[in-house]
């Protein structure tokens, strides 16, 4: 079981927006995130599915200290992606969550372990803690995630569902 977790602001409100962010804690006990991804958070206070983020003891949320580094990568990434892969680099983190495509590959570049939001709910339903994954992917599109149906696909023959 990965020790040091860090996550973007996606699978948090993937997870958030299914009602499965408990998955977080079954499956890591310990959460990190950027300050860049708390307040990314913050901003969706609107949204049906917010909560705050500070009522979880075993998430915690870090101050990043290479700020010349995200400010580089601000180049080519949001502000949350790239305090997430700074701070995953700062930690020696273990796993990095992303689900955006060039970060992941940046990441992959620098030699971080990364997963997603669906590899979360793969790996809970490896481990028993979900039964199907199909309701989850529903929701979460009609909570506004864009999914192709080849991912979608991807994801339900891994799920063999």
């Amino acid at each position: 079981m990965p020790k040091i977790v860090i996550s973007n602001t996606t699978p948090l409100i993937t997870l958030l927006g299914v009602k499965r962010f408990d998955l977080f804690e079954a499956l890591y006990q310990n959460l990190m995130i950027p300050e860049a991804v708390y307040w990314e958070v913050e901003a969706g206070k609107d949204k049906l599915f917010y909560t705050d983020l500070k009522k979880y003891e075993w998430l915690s949320i870090e101050k990043v200290k290479n700020q010349d580094l995200v400010r580089h990568l601000c180049t080519f990434l949001d502000k949350g992606e790239a305090e997430a892969i700074v701070l995953a680099e700062e930690k020696h983190a273990d796993l990095l969550l992303l689900d955006e495509r060039v970060a992941r590959n940046y990441a992959n570049l620098k030699g971080l372990n990364c997963s997603g939001s669906w590899g979360v709910l793969l790996k809970a339903k490896d481990l028993g803690l979900i039964e199907a994954i199909k309701p989850l992917l529903e929701t979460a599109q009609k909570n506004g995630i864009r999914l192709s149906k080849k991912l979608i696909d991807q994801i339900l023959t891994e799920a063999k569902e």
